[in-house]
């Protein structure tokens, strides 16, 4: 890719970038969220369109009007936001846009079996014949990952591929990627994850605002010189958490059950208790109870079995509004669906659900003097970047809304904060900004229940850890005598000894 220039509506997104990847090599691409990685693949693979530049294939010049062309180009993509069609299932999407082995007749039963030995060979463990609605982000992921090893492309696009996996799964993806690559394909390796990067990349091409901060080869380099390169200062990669006596039990669940999109028992029984001054970190490959549970916590899912006790009331089957009240706040693991309304400005959205109350409300009338002043405080205090109060949620990166929707609920000052998925798909610097706040709240006595699957953000945060699988809590470890791999190996349902 030479010089390639893409504009949006008041903004350059690429400025005259340069990007190449040969074969047999995993180049790594890195940048903050809004830095112009993702535009750079999406022309790359057809979804848009150059402004200024070339994209040559082999030494020759290539004009992509579509992902089908850049398909047959052999080229595949594994995107950060799914490209998946919710009401077809698993092999369905995976068939969707190929010619079928029998002519007009469909071959849905091949498709199957070869994707169920894709799915067996690098352990990405999904169900062929649920429908993509059904699924949870992670396993939607997934899909996406057997999607792209299933068309074979002599160049793979891979955005943050391995965000949904156990330690011992990315290290079977990546002895895959290094095979793929010794084998002659070129692999584009975008993550936020440094040492995955270090791990498993040739070269490192870095982009800040738009143009490249520099490539150079992975020999010799610190996570600490790319998160540099990458915001433009010293960026802090571990916290010193200083210790916190543990205050009186603020969130008691006791054998909960909680059924999933597709009837069954998602959450199996858990039973967990959360105290005033801990983050109890929640960890587990994506699918195996977690958002369920986070759900019911936050009163958007039903209970048919058990307790949900916060601050010595009761809330089970409670609204989402009960539970605000007892003092809880809820950073949802999917922003835009249910942590903010993308068409709603700033301000609409930092006063969803408190906008009934004092002092943003009086005598059902808005008070819009002391609404600014909340917006404007929780915007300067949260580094929100945003051109003014009145631009719509959708026009935020994904970090801003992140710091957005934290904001919002922080500023409650919450008894107890569920917080799940809280950086992902955020850039370094905001993800550093996230987990010092949520480290202030721990020193401020709020009670945090983390659920994640970056075992890094989980470790660096938690006093205790509490692993889930198939809807159960294996094991709850305290995080200083945990090490990732007896993490991974709970994540993958071997009970700790």
């Amino acid at each position: 890719m030479q010089g390639i220039v893409k504009r949006f509506p008041g903004v350059l997104a690429n400025d005259h970038v340069d990007f190449d990847v040969r074969s047999g090599e995993v180049h790594a691409l890195l940048g903050e969220n809004g830095a112009g990685k993702s535009t750079l693949m999406r022309q790359l693979y057809g979804l848009y369109k150059p402004d200024e530049g070339q994209i040559l294939v082999n030494g020759e010049e290539k004009h992509f009007n579509s992902p089908l062309d850049a398909i047959n180009a052999g080229i595949g993509m594994i995107h950060q936001h799914f490209m998946l069609v919710p009401n077809l299932t698993v092999v369905e999407n995976i068939a969707l846009g190929l010619k079928s082995s029998r002519g007009p007749v469909l071959d849905l039963d091949r498709v199957e079996k070869r994707v169920q030995d894709l799915s067996d060979q690098y352990g990405l463990k999904v169900d062929t014949r649920a429908y993509v609605w059904q699924l949870a982000v992670g396993e939607q992921q997934r899909v996406e990952i057997i999607k792209a090893l299933y068309r074979g492309a002599a160049l793979l696009v891979l955005d943050e591929p391995t965000a949904v996996l156990t330690p011992q799964e990315v290290d079977d993806l990546f002895v895959t990627f290094k095979k793929m690559a010794v084998d002659g394909h070129a692999l584009i390796f975008i993550s936020h994850k440094l040492n995955e990067v270090v791990a498993i990349s040739h070269r490192i091409t870095v982009l800040r605002d738009g143009k490249t901060a520099g490539t150079r080869p992975n020999e010799n380099v610190t996570r600490a010189e790319l998160a540099n390169m990458m915001v433009g200062r010293p960026v802090l990669l571990q916290y010193d958490k200083p210790p916190v006596e543990a205050g009186p039990v603020r969130l008691k669940i006791e054998d909960l059950y909680v059924r999933g999109d597709r009837g069954k028992d998602a959450v199996d029984g858990v039973s967990l208790e959360l105290c005033a001054g801990e983050i109890l970190g929640l960890a587990g490959v994506s699918g195996n109870g977690q958002r369920e549970l986070a759900e019911a916590l936050a009163g958007m899912r039903p209970v048919h079995r058990g307790r949900i006790t916060l601050n010595d009331k009761e809330v089970t089957n409670g609204s989402p509004l009960m539970h605000i009240e007892a003092g809880q706040s809820y950073i949802p693991e999917e922003r835009m669906k249910e942590g903010a309304i993308r068409e709603f400005s700033v301000t609409d959205n930092l006063i969803l659900a408190d906008h009934g109350k004092a002092p943003f409300s009086n005598h059902s009338f808005l008070n819009f003097k002391a609404i600014r002043e909340s917006c404007d405080k929780v915007v300067h205090d949260f580094n929100v970047k945003t051109p003014n109060l009145e631009t719509p949620v959708k026009n935020l990166s994904g970090g801003n809304i992140q710091k957005l929707i934290l904001g919002r609920e922080l500023r409650r000052r919450p008894a107890v904060l569920i917080a799940s998925q809280p950086t992902r798909g955020v850039d370094i610097g905001a993800s550093e900004y996230i987990h010092q706040r949520l480290l202030e709240q721990r020193l401020a006595g709020t009670a945090t229940l983390l659920i994640s699957e970056d075992l890094d953000e989980i470790r660096a945060l938690s006093d205790r850890i509490a692993v889930m699988y198939e809807g159960r809590i294996i094991g709850i470890v305290d995080v200083k005598d945990s090490t990732p791999e007896q993490l991974g190996l709970m994540m993958a349902g071997v009970e700790p000894t």
